[in-house]
């Protein structure tokens, strides 16, 4: 009984609270002059004027917390409104536990994650909790750009994972249709819910069977590829902007500045760590990965800045799920 206590409070210290402190960590603890959120006193307007004006739940989460936060710490706990902004806005604390919240919860399905096993064999419970903490020290180690939607967007895409390796293997139809629904809800915070569908593809496309005419999953593929369309052009057919569907070209940008090629240098070689780590089944299964990601990556290179390494974290968080769910020969726990 003692053990078994001792089990859940050790996975509850390392599953929950460790991450916590990490992402605090990186909030509080690493200046960055990268995005000035530190001082702004409410929801720029950018976000609401421009492309990101289409992150419609980051937005509005982060409007409503800042004044759930102003509010409680206006009239119950004026004590402490000074020593909070010596440390950053009421906006950037609320950004921070908006994040934190979401953050938490991805590691707590990076853990479901890490204890699926294809082939009914578990990794040992030691080597699940270092990929485990690589995986989140990969997500605390990006936070130098902190945004009001990146969290969340990990939260859903793990989520949908999960639910893509249920239905893989239980083919139950409720994993589908809340898979379906994560993707819709997910776009709603961040384009990156199209890597759910990548993800989905790898997993259950194989290019033989499609040779021979066997087109299994194609139309599970179909109804996921429209369960990202609606809300994706649902909300700029909505929310009309004067500006374009995207920031800026960068493209040039990214192969000639020595901060975006370290940006993506890094993403290459984590993604490449995670590569080296699998069997053969997990290494084919990241090629696939990549080849239906290939979309995100072309936009990653147009629109994105690689400097910002925490496009990558999809990526090398899918790479770590491979590794861990592919895994064979391994002791059980």
């Amino acid at each position: 009984m003692l053990t078994k206590n001792d089990e859940k409070i050790n996975g509850f210290l390392f599953v929950a609270v460790l991450p916590f402190l990490l992402f605090a960590m990186s909030y509080y603890g690493f200046e960055s002059s990268y995005v000035r959120l530190k001082t702004m006193e409410k929801a720029p307007d950018f976000m609401f004027s421009s492309v990101y004006a289409y992150r419609v739940i980051p937005n509005y989460l982060s409007v409503h917390a800042t004044e759930v936060v102003t509010l409680i710490v206006n009239n119950y706990l004026p004590f402490l409104k000074n020593f909070l902004l010596k440390q950053g806005t009421l906006f950037y604390h609320s950004i921070f536990l908006i994040n934190s919240f979401f953050f938490v919860l991805s590691s707590i399905v990076l853990h479901s994650l890490f204890k699926l096993s294809h082939t009914g064999v578990l990794l040992h419970l030691n080597i699940r909790r270092m990929i485990h903490l690589l995986a989140v020290f990969f997500i605390v180690i990006v936070q130098y750009v902190p945004t009001n939607c990146d969290s969340i967007a990990i939260f859903f895409y793990l989520s949908g994972a999960l639910l893509t390796l249920k239905y893989f293997q239980k083919r139950r139809t409720i994993d589908f249709i809340l898979l379906c629904a994560v993707v819709f809800i997910s776009t709603l915070a961040r384009e990156t819910s199209c890597l759910n569908i990548s993800f989905f593809a790898a997993m259950c496309i194989d290019f033989e069977k499609l040779k021979k005419k066997d087109f299994t999953f194609i139309k599970e593929l179909i109804f996921l590829v429209v369960a990202f369309i609606i809300p994706y052009a649902g909300l700029r057919m909505m929310i009309h902007q004067d500006v374009s569907f995207v920031e800026g070209i960068y493209f040039l940008d990214n192969f000639s500045s020595p901060f975006n090629i370290s940006g993506l240098l890094f993403g290459t070689l984590s993604l490449y760590f995670s590569y080296l780590l699998c069997n053969d089944e997990g290494k084919i299964l990241i090629r696939k990965y990549l080849f239906f990601a290939i979309p995100y990556l072309v936009m990653i290179a147009m629109v994105g800045l690689f400097w910002e390494v925490r496009l990558f974290i999809p990526l090398i968080l899918t790479g770590f799920i491979f590794t861990s769910y592919q895994f064979k020969n391994t002791i059980s726990v």
